[in-house]
């Protein structure tokens, strides 16, 4: 029996752009690929969906996954193969990967078997590069504290009780909890911290609030 990732690695990938026409009938100006087999829907096509019916929302959630790795992941894929088969329009959504699961003993994230999203290998690594995007922004803001407490600390932060942590998109447990600041005046003041994963960061929360540009920025 073939592996997940043999399985994967040996179908034939359709161009997303002609496929997302032709199944679902959405334009490719309203598409950001990014390659030939990945794209981002545009935030004003989904706005100019508000004033049409709802479709119907079945939500797959808290199974846990057999030991062949059937779970809440391959559940959906294979419903949703399934509803297209018999010929409903049925579009599934699933998160991203973090990669400190798709290291661990979970694996990835895209199903298994014939019921998985591929390119694998492209969405359980990097996909689109959000997670980095986040990550940097979340480690901007923190090397923004250090640097405000090492010129001065005009808003009298104090260091024992700082909870902004940074982070990184693997599971690290020797980064949970550290000291910075340490080798000299030069590098700013001790201090305890430590590391989050991606999706555990306060900007990755308000990343999935925000219902556009503007409100993610103002928040």
């Amino acid at each position: 029996m073939k592996s997940d990732i043999e399985i994967a690695q040996a179908a034939t990938i359709q161009p997303i752009i002609p496929l997302i026409k032709s199944q679902i009938g959405i334009e490719a100006k309203e598409l950001n690929p990014y390659g030939h087999f990945k794209a981002k829907l545009s935030l004003d096509y989904i706005q100019s969906l508000q004033g049409k019916p709802d479709g119907k929302l079945i939500l797959v959630t808290a199974i846990s996954p057999t030991p062949a790795g059937e779970g809440k992941t391959t559940t959906t894929v294979g419903l949703g193969d399934g509803l297209n088969q018999i010929g409903k329009k049925a579009l599934i959504c699933l998160r991203e990967p973090s990669l400190g699961p798709v290291f661990g003993m979970k694996g990835g994230a895209t199903g298994g078997g014939m019921a998985q999203v591929i390119p694998m290998e492209d969405i359980n690594l990097h996909f689109t590069g959000d997670f980095n995007a986040i990550a940097l922004a979340n480690n901007l803001l923190a090397a923004l504290i250090d640097n405000h407490i090492f010129h001065g600390n005009a808003l009298n932060f104090d260091v024992r009780r700082i909870t902004w942590k940074r982070v990184v998109d693997m599971n690290d447990r020797a980064l949970r909890k550290i000291t910075v600041g340490l080798g000299g005046p030069g590098n700013g003041y001790p201090r305890e911290d430590g590391f989050d994963i991606v999706v555990a960061s306060e900007v990755m929360a308000i990343f999935c609030l925000a219902n556009n540009l503007k409100d993610l920025k103002d928040n």
